[in-house]
């Protein structure tokens, strides 16, 4: 594959996701009554939606910087895989099989897009050893 179609799919993944997180994100800290219901239905706790909310927008923001802060794209990214792992099994759960087809897609789209990130970046992230 050619650098120019792995950019072009890394930064295709990077604007989905950021929308994804973004609105996720926004919503949970603005309290917006659908993301607050489901969220509280499947169990969590109100501070904890704040918390989530801010993480998720601070992670879009690195991700959204170009060739900068390497290793915390790495744990936006690590992170972003967390959020989804507990909201599938969270909904599957609490909701059933159904509810989880947007966590399905989030969580593929998540995992081309890192892995384009590894294939463009993955000198960058070695680190030398003493």
């Amino acid at each position: 594959m050619k650098t120019r179609t792995t950019k072009i799919i890394y930064w295709s993944g990077v604007i989905f996701m950021s929308l994804w997180f973004g609105a996720s994100g926004f919503f949970e800290l603005t309290k917006n009554p659908i993301v607050w219901d489901i969220t509280r239905q499947l169990g969590y706790p109100p501070h904890f939606i704040y918390i989530l909310g801010a993480f998720k927008l601070s992670g879009v923001m690195v991700l959204l910087l170009p060739n900068k802060l390497l290793k915390l794209k790495e744990w936006g990214f690590a992170g972003m895989f967390f959020d989804i792992i507990f909201a599938f099994f969270s909904k599957i759960a609490v909701l059933g099989f159904p509810a989880t087809i947007d966590a399905i897609i989030a969580f593929s789209v998540l995992t081309v897009t890192y892995l384009m990130f590894r294939k463009l970046y993955s000198s960058e992230l070695i680190v030398d050893r003493l």
